[in-house]
């Protein structure tokens, strides 16, 4: 792909800024390396550099949507303002292509005294359009936000709803090469989402390039063609958005139970130490020789999962493999392992468990979703109130069956599975999760379209 065909070329971009503990050390940093400078003297640093951006690089092509996730400071805002020109790049290249609208925060560019209708043509020509251009798409800004004879009244008076609206007609009806919205269509009510999608499909289809921020994975796989995950200002995963939000997930959920191990052990060991059994304090202090006490045969179990029809080896698995889930096995009207399953008729499955470790109240989650990573349907067993077990001892595996009544689409589908346990403190710690581990083909339907049949009932009566 040649350089005139990318709206955005990001190389290698880091962003530091320096943090000072008090205003006093701002003042000697501006000061005395000037003074040290005269005499002769090697000069000290007064603040602490945070590097919001580490050596983050991607490309997004000309007429495509990329979305950007990441927990809260991970830099995604930081990398948005240098793309829209707001911040300068500690080191790196920045190359965009086209006018450039973004969406930053509520009432960035807005003058808080200014009316509705004054900030529209603020705004416009912050842009580059001339009051004539403005004009001219005047009647469909106004119509797209909709907010009534609020336009006549300065913004300071708007709510957070009132000011997206407007935000939002502006930037997307001048029709700019790039658009940047960050996590500003979250404050909006579900039929102003609609009509803002609804917007960016089009201005996707007239070749504007789209950067767009949301803590809604379901949206970032519904309507990105690619997806950008940053953690601490790194880049962890850039690539399609199902791969890039399955990695999300487990940077969300599952390294938060590594990174607070520490409580959740002192949770077990209480546990462990009212039953008064040594060999479990044992296993709990050293995992790591409970991995190589595994024997040959568990070893070899674990391994069925990914011998078995419709596996996925594309799937991403996490967890702390407490427990696994190393087998399964379904079927549909006595078949089993059908290449394609028929609609309306009950797919039966079956997941094989082995625990290598204590795991106090298992909880099996089932979710389906879409070849996009849309999900259709997801449940548990705590959900369900159905009890497995209080608790699995070491070497204990247990069966988890699941009946599905197929009202899917026809379609490909992904079905994803886990074993998790809640401690004392009804934290969830995930020991094996495995998305998008088993391809599931539904067959032709032909008496409805969408996502799933919903059963409904048409009657037509004489008038």
């Amino acid at each position: 792909m040649s350089f005139n065909e990318n709206a955005i070329v990001i190389d290698g971009v880091s962003k530091c800024f320096q943090v000072y503990e008090n205003p006093v050390r701002r003042l000697k940093q501006f000061i005395v390396p000037k003074v040290d400078r005269v005499v002769g003297r090697e000069s000290r640093a007064y603040h602490e550099d945070f590097w919001a951006l580490k050596d983050v690089s991607f490309v997004l092509p000309k007429g495509e949507t990329m979305g950007i996730v990441g927990r809260n400071g991970s830099g995604k805002s930081t990398l948005l303002q240098i793309i829209a020109g707001t911040l300068t790049p500690t080191s790196g290249n920045v190359t965009v292509n086209g006018r450039v609208a973004a969406l930053l925060e509520l009432g960035a560019g807005f003058n808080s005294d200014f009316s509705g209708l004054e900030n529209v043509y603020l705004n416009a020509s912050l842009m580059g359009l001339t009051r004539e251009e403005t004009e001219a798409r005047l009647d469909d800004i106004l119509s797209f936000a909709d907010i009534g004879h609020f336009i006549h009244s300065p913004v300071r008076s708007y709510s957070s709803g009132m000011l997206v609206r407007l935000a939002f007609a502006v930037q997307a009806q001048i029709e700019p090469e790039v658009l940047i919205v960050d996590e500003a269509l979250a404050v909006g009510d579900a039929k102003f989402q609609a009509k803002c999608f609804a917007r960016l499909k089009k201005l996707k289809q007239n070749g504007t390039s789209i950067l767009f921020v949301s803590h809604a994975t379901e949206q970032i796989v519904t309507h990105c063609d690619r997806a950008l995950l940053l953690d601490g200002g790194v880049t962890q995963e850039c690539g399609a958005p199902r791969e890039v939000i399955n990695r999300y997930l487990d940077i969300l959920f599952g390294k938060k139970r590594e990174n607070d191990s520490t409580r959740a052990d002192v949770d077990k060991q209480i546990a462990l130490a009212a039953k008064g059994e040594e060999e479990r304090l044992k296993r709990e202090t050293d995992l790591e020789k409970t991995e190589e006490a595994k024997t040959e045969s568990q070893l070899r179990l674990n391994s069925v999962f990914d011998e078995r029809p419709h596996y996925n080896p594309s799937e991403y698995r996490w967890g702390d493999k407490a427990a696994e889930i190393y087998d399964y096995h379904f079927d549909q009207d006595g078949q089993a392992f059908p290449g394609i399953f028929e609609p309306k008729k009950p797919i039966n499955f079956l997941f094989k468990v082995i625990c290598h470790d204590y795991v106090f109240r298992p909880i099996f989650g089932f979710a389906i979703k879409t070849k996009e990573g849309v999900t259709v349907y997801n449940t548990n067993s705590e959900w369900q109130a159905v009890s497995i077990v209080e608790e699995v001892k070491p070497d204990q595996s247990f069966i988890v069956s699941v009946t599905l009544p197929n009202l899917l689409f026809e379609g490909d589908y992904f079905v994803s599975v886990g074993i998790a346990s809640s401690n004392t403190q009804g934290e969830i710690i995930p020991h094996d999760r495995r998305y998008d581990s088993i391809h599931l083909p539904v067959g032709p339907v032909g008496t409805f379209t969408g996502l799933a049949d919903l059963n409904a009932r048409i009657k037509l009566e004489n008038g």
